[in-house]
């Protein structure tokens, strides 16, 4: 006859207040034994709870991000008469960590297995056989210990990829998608090259190690991703900006009593609103087949922001919706935020288009990389004073850089051409943004 049965935390060492990170069941899945059921996180290690019966999972009692202990109560499950009596002679088991990634194999089962029907010649070999791991980084990753196994069983690089979990974690999904594009691709993460070697630089001098900061690491990983699985185009182009400029100044000392002040980024904002709902193609994204589009209703626009730890693109929501004032306001809020380390995943998701303005540090033009799943990024330059040949004479005009990178798999070369058109009419004539 089944009985109720506890499963609590059991002995994790010297550990108190561990994260639950990760729930593998659900109330009426049907378990065996030895099951993963949680996995938990400290600072130091990835473990994962194992079911020390078989039976139905009857109830969860902990929910993600929850801190527990041993002996705190995971989940109830209606054991059946098998697994009660195999609790009595099986011996316990040690939850199994993150690190290190070698273990002993496991115990033969009590009953043995059918023989099977046919043996291979040889094992088949897995279709990212060809990838190199990076060791290192494979342990380093954000990963529970069964997703690292599934992982190690493809042949796929964790330290490769970018985690769409609970604090950045790798999910089993995403070993997936990443094994999926990397088939795509070719093998090797889609280069098929070598890696770097190893070289040790302090035989040429006086080296300083300076380890990069988390955004530092997490940018870096999302910006080769992109740059190696979009095929990137740049148009260059130049807004007349002299009317707006001094527009933007009178807007200034109007509002200079409120504390408002106005940028041309804020401008650039509804100029773009105003350019997606010519060109609706650049406000969509491919889906993961890479064989439909996926056109976007809303306008939410991404804002890379230099802050002391690295670049952010914090998403400006509802831009469509929003005033020149309104814009601006939410600007100075959000970079305030992300100074101080005030953003949270959810202020970078969900951007249409992003832009990255370099106009307050200088340059005259620049290749800013696609941040997909967008299909395209604005980069700004410097505004320069020039000569410009009108009604017959040179005359001085202020002119905005513009460059557009975009994704050639959705836009072509005359779409990208007419978009940066587009936005320069709209942004040398202001008028044109009340349409």
């Amino acid at each position: 006859m089944a009985e109720m049965k506890d499963i609590l935390v059991p002995d994790i060492g010297d550990f108190d207040g561990v994260e639950v990170i990760e729930i593998m069941v659900a109330a009426g899945d049907s378990i065996n034994v030895e099951d993963p059921i949680v996995s938990l996180e400290s600072d130091k290690a990835a473990m994962e709870i194992p079911s020390p019966f078989a039976g139905t999972v009857k109830e969860i009692k902990v929910d993600l991000g929850d801190k527990v202990s041993e002996g705190s109560l995971l989940i109830t499950v209606e054991a059946s008469e098998s697994s009660a009596a195999a609790e009595e002679t099986a011996p316990a088991k040690e939850p199994e960590t993150a690190a290190p990634e070698t273990t002993a194999p496991a115990p033969a089962p009590a009953t043995p297995a059918p023989a099977p029907t046919a043996k291979p010649a040889s094992p088949r070999p897995s279709p990212t056989a060809s990838i190199r791991i990076n060791e290192e980084g494979f342990k380093k990753a954000h990963a529970s210990p069964s997703v690292r196994k599934f992982a190690r069983e493809l042949g796929a690089d964790l330290s490769q990829m970018s985690g769409s979990g609970n604090k950045g974690r790798i999910l089993k999904e995403d070993v997936k998608v990443w094994v999926k594009q990397a088939l795509s691709q070719g093998s090797g993460g889609g280069l098929g090259v070598e890696p770097m070697p190893e070289i040790d630089f302090s035989e040429f001098g006086d080296i300083e190690i300076q380890e990069l900061t988390r955004i530092n690491k997490l940018t870096g990983k999302f910006l080769h991703r992109n740059w190696v699985t979009v095929p990137h185009v740049t148009q260059f182009d130049e807004a007349d900006i002299t009317e707006l400029e001094a527009f933007r100044k009178q807007l200034n000392e109007e509002n200079q009593k409120d504390g408002i002040r106005v940028t041309v980024l804020a401008f650039l904002m509804k100029a773009l609103v105003s350019a997606l709902k010519e060109f609706p193609r650049f406000n969509s994204s491919l889906d993961h087949t890479g064989e439909n589009l996926i056109l976007k209703q809303y306008v939410n626009i991404g804002v890379a922001m230099d802050t002391p730890d690295g670049l952010v693109v914090p998403v400006i929501r509802e831009c469509d919706r929003k005033s020149l004032i309104e814009l601006a306001q939410e600007l100075v809020e959000t970079s305030h935020r992300a100074r101080n380390k005030k953003l949270s995943p959810v202020d970078m998701q969900g951007g249409c288009i992003s832009i990255s303005s370099l106009g307050g540090i200088g340059g005259t033009s620049f290749t800013p990389i696609v941040n997909a799943p967008e299909v395209a990024i604005l980069g700004v330059s410097r505004s320069v004073m020039k000569p410009v040949y009108k009604d017959g004479e040179f005359v001085p005009r202020l002119m905005l850089p513009l460059s557009l990178s975009y994704d050639h798999r959705v836009i072509d070369g005359a779409d990208g051409a007419r978009f940066t058109s587009y936005l320069s009419r709209v942004l040398s004539d202001t008028r044109r943004l009340l349409l």
